[in-house]
């Protein structure tokens, strides 16, 4: 393993806003050097903030570490240009691209599994079907699903520079909604290995770098669970509120409880709006008013009861729920049990907003 082998690696290494043109012909790789086991790699940035730094730095370490010997300990560093190296100081994101935005609301769930990212883009949709102006940021970073769910795979947004020298990112537009996530910046399949300050940083270009415009809403699907992630977007971002995603089934109830309690901690003191039962029950197309408890019955207005939140919402299981997602048509654009039940949890969390 050598500079000129590693350099050869970093060829893989694309920016997604400079067509197909790597950071080796960009001129970003300004050092590699190499000490035992221990490769480190600096890339150049220009003066204006670069809009993906987050996610070159992210590709260029998962490239060097698929590539290098097993046990081989990877750094990446970043300089400015004009400046002598030096290790970047934390992002300088201010809030001017969401000071146009009504409502931030995060979806969250305590568990993965319960079709929070299914709740997230259908709302999403049913906001915008009834006339509201909506944005959607997948703060999953290691777990993008929006891309697919929208039939929007494969697209890349562009950049353009604001106003105050700095660039920033165009959301995909489709079905009346603004899209983004990290998925649009990552091939398919590519895992990203971030530590957690890492995705924090990348999560929040994904939010504060991002041209919303006027919104109505800005929903955040955010990763399941509680952690680092969920705490860096309600201390860094004006998140007023949340969703509470669950299921029917008691293994999935007993981690709303964690969900509850993040948001209700004096640290955090978020308004929680509601909780979502998704998969209530199962519906045959062909027999709409036939219902079904395969996870159990009533078990989200129990739990939301027990914390005196409201049960804002019962999707159903309908089989073309799953299909719209793996086909990138959100199941509310029919007019199917599941897409009103979407439109319900729509104007029943408008109400609440205000």
């Amino acid at each position: 393993m050598n500079e000129k082998e590693i350099k050869t690696w970093l060829l893989e290494v694309v920016h997604p806003a400079k067509g197909s043109q790597n950071i080796v012909e960009l001129g970003m790789v300004d050092a590699i050097s190499l000490e035992r086991n221990k490769v480190a790699v600096t890339l150049a940035f220009p003066k204006r903030r670069d809009p993906l730094t987050e996610y070159l730095v992210g590709a260029t370490k998962a490239t060097v570490i698929r590539n290098a010997p097993e046990g081989t300990e990877v750094e990446v560093r970043t300089i400015v240009k004009e400046e002598a190296p030096k290790k970047k100081p934390g992002l300088d994101l201010g809030l001017e691209e969401i000071n146009n935005v009504r409502h931030i609301i995060g979806i969250a769930s305590g568990k993965g599994g319960v079709g929070k990212s299914t709740v997230a883009v259908n709302l999403a949709v049913a906001l915008a079907r009834l006339g509201y102006k909506v944005g959607l940021a997948d703060a999953d970073v290691y777990g993008p699903s929006v891309p697919l769910m929208t039939g929007t795979e494969g697209e890349v947004p562009a950049a353009e520079e604001s106003g105050e020298g700095k660039e920033v990112i165009l959301p995909i537009e489709k079905y009346g909604v603004k899209w983004m996530s990290i998925g649009y910046f990552a091939e398919r399949g590519q895992a990203l290995i971030w530590r957690g300050p890492m995705a924090c940083n990348a999560l929040k270009q994904m939010i504060l770098q991002v041209r919303w415009g006027v919104l109505d809403f800005l929903l955040i699907d955010m990763p399941p669970g509680t952690g680092d992630i969920h705490i860096s977007l309600v201390n860094d971002i004006p998140m007023e509120g949340a969703l509470i995603v669950t299921t029917p089934q008691p293994v999935a109830l007993s981690d709303v409880e964690k969900g509850v309690n993040m948001f209700r901690n004096e640290n955090i003191n978020r308004r929680i709006y509601g909780l979502v039962e998704n998969m209530a029950w199962f519906t045959p197309e062909e027999l709409p008013e036939n219902k079904y408890y395969i996870f159990g019955k009533d078990g989200g207005r129990q739990m939301a009861e027990k914390y005196g939140i409201p049960l804002l919402g019962q999707i159903p299981i309908v089989q073309g729920i799953r299909e719209g997602g793996d086909s990138g048509e959100p199941a509310a654009l029919s007019t199917r049990p599941d897409a009103l039940a979407f439109l319900d949890l729509a104007r029943t969390l408008a109400e609440a907003a205000g």
